[in-house]
């Protein structure tokens, strides 16, 4: 039995949640919403904010319902739905290949914004970090929580300096200075296209035997953790505002928060921000391949991923199903624009956390107004997101819903076909 000191306590299972969700969430996603919502985009991450935290509330709760981790995947084979599971785990697995080309994505731009290089630069840089940190995860380099816990209050003081910047010069047009006039109902458009910046928390799910007393750390942490990152996030998106107004956050959309750093302490802001944008993006990708591979390990030790990805080298680690996950993960940030990879990655985790929330609601898991609240939410949010693909980018669309019928009803054939194709080469 591993001794309790060296499993996480309340404060190392914070840190992890809240630099999980902040990880790339702020950093990519700022420019997306304040196009999308203008003045009403810190009523986007509000919004966001009360549907991840049923989410959270859900997933918690099923944990220790069932006395295990897992996240959705596990939940779904204790009721065995094994067949249903399997379909969830490759939206969930490709979502987080999603957000990793996001946060590869993002990490790029800012060092090409400070470089100037041309636009080569930032997709190079993207693929590169990508490529590292599937080298460390190789060689059984994982994640330190003493790192961590530093690193997300560095990112918090950054962050909460920028608002608080911006809030001191307070001046309402700037809300929607330079961007189209938007209604509040534009709020809730933002709200689903931006969920991806509040995924992270459940990564921690996955490590519930690695958490001290997690039976009463695990909701603690995770809890307080979406409240203050919600908070964050709107004070952020308000200060930001404030200080470049919404116009110049939309055009330099991959990259507002380092602009309103230089607008706040010149270059030293802007280094400042960039050195911040590259930790969390940086820790963020680390975190979340090392997390994706252990599941896309277990998912095709259970059968429903090719046999292939069922194997480990002499570290213990998942390895081709690191290289197979970095790799895509780091064409979709070289090709990928900023607006499809944040939507495309919302619209699998509102899938996801629906059915989560759905399954807490049946599974009496918790209280079912929180439950049930996450589980109409997420369906609606789906619902507006779908609807605002539909209307801005089908392709995305598309995309997402061949993942979801190739999830769902190919899956079984495919899986037979591969596995049966390697078995006899």
């Amino acid at each position: 039995m591993t001794h309790s000191k060296s499993k996480l306590g309340f404060n190392g299972t914070w840190s992890m949640a809240v630099g999980g969700m902040v990880g790339g969430g702020i950093f990519s996603t700022l420019g997306v919403v304040i196009g999308i919502a203008g003045a009403w985009a810190w009523l986007s991450f509000a919004a966001a904010g009360l549907i991840a935290l049923a989410a959270g509330y859900s997933y918690v709760k099923l944990a220790v319902h069932y006395g295990e981790g897992g996240g959705a995947f596990t939940f779904l084979r204790e009721v065995n739905a094994e067949g249903f599971a399997g379909g969830i785990s490759w939206v969930l697995i490709v979502g987080y290949v999603l957000t990793n080309a996001v946060y590869a994505f993002t990490f790029g731009q800012y060092f090409g914004n400070v470089a100037g290089l041309g636009p080569w630069f930032p997709r190079v840089t993207g693929i590169t970090i990508v490529a590292l940190f599937i080298v460390l995860n190789l060689r059984g380099v994982g994640k330190a929580a003493g790192v961590e816990v530093f690193l997300v209050w560095f990112k918090l003081v950054i962050l909460l300096g920028i608002a608080g910047w911006g809030l001191s010069n307070w001046d309402a047009p700037m809300l929607s200075r330079g961007v189209p006039e938007a209604g509040i109902g534009a709020a809730f458009y933002g709200a689903a296209a931006v969920f991806m910046a509040y995924e992270g928390f459940q990564l921690l799910t996955y490590d519930y035997e690695d958490i001290d007393a997690p039976d009463r750390t695990l909701p603690r942490a995770v809890l307080s953790a979406i409240v203050i990152v919600s908070i964050v996030y709107v004070v952020v998106a308000v200060g930001t505002a404030m200080l470049i107004g919404a116009g110049e956050a939309v055009q330099h959309k991959e990259v507002a928060l380092a602009i309103a750093g230089q607008k706040a302490l010149g270059t030293a802001g802007l280094v400042i921000v960039t050195i911040a944008a590259a930790f969390s993006t940086g820790s963020a990708i680390n975190a979340t391949l090392f997390a994706t591979a252990r599941l896309a390990y277990k998912v095709a030790e259970d059968g429903e991923l090719p046999a292939a990805l069922d194997h480990k080298n002499k570290a213990g680690i998942p390895d081709r199903a690191v290289i197979g996950l970095g790799a895509a993960s780091a064409v979709l940030a070289a090709v990928g624009t900023l607006s499809t990879l944040v939507e495309a990655a919302s619209l699998a985790f509102l899938f996801t956390f629906a059915i989560v929330c759905g399954l807490a609601f049946l599974r009496r898991a918790g209280l079912r107004v929180v439950t049930g609240f996450g589980a109409l939410a997420g369906i609606t949010a789906s619902t507006v997101l779908v609807f605002r693909l539909i209307r801005t980018n089908p392709i995305t669309l598309v995309f997402f819903g061949s993942l979801v019928l190739i999830a769902f009803f190919g899956r079984p054939l495919l899986l037979r076909y591969v596995n049966s194709k390697s078995r006899h080469s």
